[in-house]
Formats: structure tokens, C-alpha cells, sequence
């Protein structure tokens, strides 16, 4: 199969990351017969710096007429810190998201049977734990209008949309998702609060009879965020706007032990996005410290969401696991062993991949 991937590698330890996932993909390439063509583009502050855009034009271009994307992270402390910047990385996330059509945020949380120690949660709480969020990602409160301050300065306003068909489309991926999985669907809102909220169950309660083999639970974000710590083993599908999804997610990602291990994907359009849920971390940027594993995760998802190609995804995932079990791993989770430089996993797993 021929493949032309977009690499967008952004910010801080972006590049580093990024560089590990093109080594394991060419392996792939190389041990399946697959043709692998890369397309680099800037974005975030590297965009910025470079453009004054953090999402330009010709950025778009690679990235719409790639078969699938693999996106670093972005974010800069000159940006960070500053409140009254006239542009930021993030919007360069959020335009690409939009102008995109990626519509709908997968990330998935399950624990790495070497590594359940390193979880903050006690063992028989976090074992076996196995449960994916599907985020929407071009609505709600980061895209409503209007937003701003007044005149004065001394107050500000955003406003959260969502739409039926928005509501609808995101929905269906969730329950489509539960019917391949434990057949649990869980609708995350705040019904009792706010009309958006409202709108969601009232969506998802229209939408249930078509899929009968699917149970239904409707919990308020604030319930669940509690019960992701007390018992994630509850979950299977869950399903829920951007801004719960954004905060929940980063809650989740830590079940696992570190939020360097955790993979997702951004659908909804003909092209798919693939990245690492961690954020830029600018303080490791190019020490070569950094955990390439939720990145090279990533792109056993691209294999699997993009190209419909399960045995390549699994090994990944399968030398992915033999490292941690082997702790050819980063200082991040090197837990008092041997702490190997983040190109020296990325050239184990390439190497194991093809032995």
C-alpha cells in the first residue's frame, strides 16, 4: 500500500516524538511492503516564529492532501505566559481541527500490565481498566460566539454551541464504537445546568432505539469525573462535548501511570490526525529525554483508524509493550533502572520490529 503521511511535528519535544513514530512507521513499511512517503509542515509556535500563523496556508495544503497526519504537540511559554498575545499556538489546533472537519477526538485509557505500579490509583482499581472518550471537537465554547471582553476591560464572555447534527454525529461514532466493544455507552453532560447539556441527552436519548444492543447511562460530568478515580472499570464508550472532554481526558490519561503513554485520534473527514495526548513539555525540548511511546502509539492508531491495517498496529503495540516490559524506557518511567535516551527507544523498536 502507498502512504503519504503529513508530519507536523510543532513544539518543545514534538520533533523528538514525532522522529521516533517515522522510525517505527518505515519499519512497518519496510517489514509489510508498504510505500511510506513523508510531508513535513510547521505548526503552533514553530509556525509562529516563522510565519506570524500558527496554522498557514501551506501547512493546510500538506495536511489536506495527506492520507493521514502525524501531529506532535505545541505550546511555548513566551505564548503561555503572556495573556495579552494577539496569537497563540493552540489556535493553530483548534483552525487545523475546523478547517479539517475533525469533528471527533478519540482517546482511549487502559493500563500496561508492567507498569500498573506506576499508577496513582490502587491495584484493584486500576487493573483491567479499558475505556475510550469520544470528544467533539469543533464545537461548544471554543468555537461560540461571541466571545470577548467589554470595552472596560473588566469582564469577559464566551458562548457554548452545539448543534443537533453536531450532537448527532459525534453520537453515533460513540455507540458505533460500543457495539465493538463491552456494548456501554455513557453520555457525559451537565443536563441539569445547562441547555446544551439539555440538547445532548435529549440527542442521544432520540438516538438509542437504533441501537438496541447498546445500554445507555447518562451521568453529569461532575459525578464522573469523580468516578474515573473511584472505579474506571465502570466505563466503556463514553461520549461528551469539547471542553468536558478536554478536562476529562487529561483526568483519565494519568490511570495509566503517565500521560506519556497515551495515544489518540482525530476523525471525521477523508484525512485522520494521530497524536500523543501530552502537551509540548518545553522544558525537555531537544534533550533527548523524552517518552516517545504515546507517539509511536499513535501511529498504531493511524494504522488501524486510517489505513484499516490490524496486524500493523498490533505489532506496534506489541513491541511497545515488550519495551516496558524490558524497560528500554525513558527517565519518565525508568523507575530507578537504566533511563534510555528517547532516539534510543525509537531505534530499539524500530530494530524489534524487524528482527
Amino acid at each position: 500500500m502507498e502512504m503519504n503521511i503529513a508530519l507536523l511535528p510543532g513544539d518543545g519535544i514534538g520533533p523528538e516524538v514525532i522522529n521516533q513514530a517515522v522510525k517505527v512507521v518505515n519499519a512497518i513499511g519496510k517489514k509489510f511492503g508498504h510505500q511510506i512517503s513523508f510531508k513535513e509542515a510547521l505548526v503552533g509556535a514553530a509556525a509562529i516564529d516563522a510565519t506570524g500563523d500558527p496554522y498557514p496556508d501551506a501547512t493546510h495544503e500538506v495536511a489536506a492532501n495527506s492520507d493521514a497526519i502525524l501531529f506532535g504537540a505545541i505550546g511555548d511559554p513566551k505564548y503561555d505566559n503572556d495573556p495579552k498575545a494577539k496569537v497563540r499556538p493552540e489556535e493553530g489546533l483548534l483552525r487545523m481541527r475546523k478547517k479539517l472537519g475533525l469533528f471527533a477526538n478519540v482517546r482511549p485509557t487502559f493500563t500496561f500490565p508492567s507498569l500498573i505500579h506506576k499508577s496513582p490509583l490502587k491495584l484493584e482499581r486500576v487493573e483491567g481498566v479499558d475505556f475510550v472518550f469520544f470528544r467533539e471537537l469543533t464545537g461548544g465554547v471554543y468555537f461560540g460566539e461571541p466571545r470577548g471582553r467589554n470595552e472596560q476591560g473588566t469582564k469577559a464572555f464566551d458562548t457554548n454551541v452545539y448543534s443537533k447534527e453536531e450532537i448527532t454525529r459525534l453520537s453515533r461514532m460513540g455507540f458505533e464504537a460500543a457495539q465493538k466493544r463491552r456494548k456501554l455507552l455513557t453520555c457525559v453532560d451537565k443536563a441539569n445546568v445547562l441547555a446544551t447539556s439539555r440538547l445532548w441527552r435529549e440527542t442521544v436519548q432520540e438516538l438509542a432505539p437504533e441501537y438496541p444492543d447498546v445500554k445507555v447511562e447518562y451521568e453529569f460530568v461532575d459525578a464522573v469525573a469523580m468516578r474515573l478515580i473511584q472505579w474506571p472499570k465502570a466505563y466503556d464508550v463514553l461520549i461528551t462535548e469539547n471542553l468536558f472532554g478536554d478536562i476529562l481526558t487529561d483526568e483519565a490519561s494519568v490511570i495509566s501511570g503517565s500521560m506519556g503513554l497515551m495515544p489518540s485520534a482525530s476523525l471525521g473527514s477523508a484525512v485522520k490526525l494521530f497524536e500523543p495526548i501530552h502537551g509540548s513539555y518545553p522544558q525537555a525540548g531537544g534533550k533527548d529525554i523524552a517518552n516517545p511511546l504515546a507517539t509511536v502509539l499513535s501511529a498504531a492508531m493511524m494504522f488501524d483508524y486510517a489505513f484499516d491495517l490490524k496486524a500493523e498496529a498490533e505489532l506496534i503495540s506489541k513491541v511497545v509493550n515488550e519495551s516496558l516490559a524490558e524497560g528500554i524506557v525513558t527517565e519518565d518511567i525508568a523507575d530507578g533502572g537504566k533511563a534510555y535516551k528517547t532516539s534510543e527507544v525509537g531505534d530499539w523498536l524500530a530494530e524489534r520490529i524487524l528482527s
